[in-house]
């Protein structure tokens, strides 16, 4: 992703009314943001616990979305549906989008679900634990990390996109 400042984050909100992005607060960690390395840029409120933001870049374009969380699971393992990774039940949680334009208006969403810490990033980067015989494929940390940038771009797309 090319590097954005705080008010290009604000301005690329396509779901959000003012009120929300008057009490968006930034991560923390904002100001240490290694921009080059990231497909998308997700992160929950700290003072909004269930609110989260996903920021992803299409054909130059930097698009924003407004995430709500519903309660996590408590019980069986769950799987992201945008990095694949297979979490404890309790972090992987409903989120969902108001769509943009006239779709929200009419209070249209949708939802998928996704580690609850938006961690997908981070995650699919994470070395899975190798077999003492087993060798890794040239290529297929690329093929995971491909398919979680596609996952969250075709979620993206459905919020933006009017049906």
């Amino acid at each position: 992703m090319r590097a954005l400042t705080e008010a290009d984050i604000r301005a690329s909100f396509l779901n959000a009314d003012e009120d929300e992005l008057r009490v968006m607060e930034m991560p923390h960690d904002f100001v240490l943001i290694d921009w080059d390395y990231l497909d998308f840029f997700a992160w929950r409120d700290p003072s909004a616990g269930r609110r989260g933001y996903i920021l992803t870049q299409h054909e130059g374009e930097i698009s924003g979305f407004v995430l709500r969380v519903s309660d996590p699971g408590r019980g069986r393992a769950g799987m992201c549906n945008i990095c694949h990774t297979m979490q404890p039940g309790n972090q992987v949680a409903l989120f969902s989008a108001r769509r943009a334009g006239g779709a929200g208006a009419r209070g249209d969403s949708v939802g998928t679900y996704i580690c609850a810490d938006l961690s997908c990033h981070e995650n699919v980067r994470l070395a899975h634990p190798l077999a003492p015989n087993e060798v890794l494929a040239p290529g297929q940390v690329d093929m995971r990390l491909d398919g979680t940038r596609r996952r969250m771009e075709a979620f993206a797309k459905r919020v933006r996109d009017e049906p």
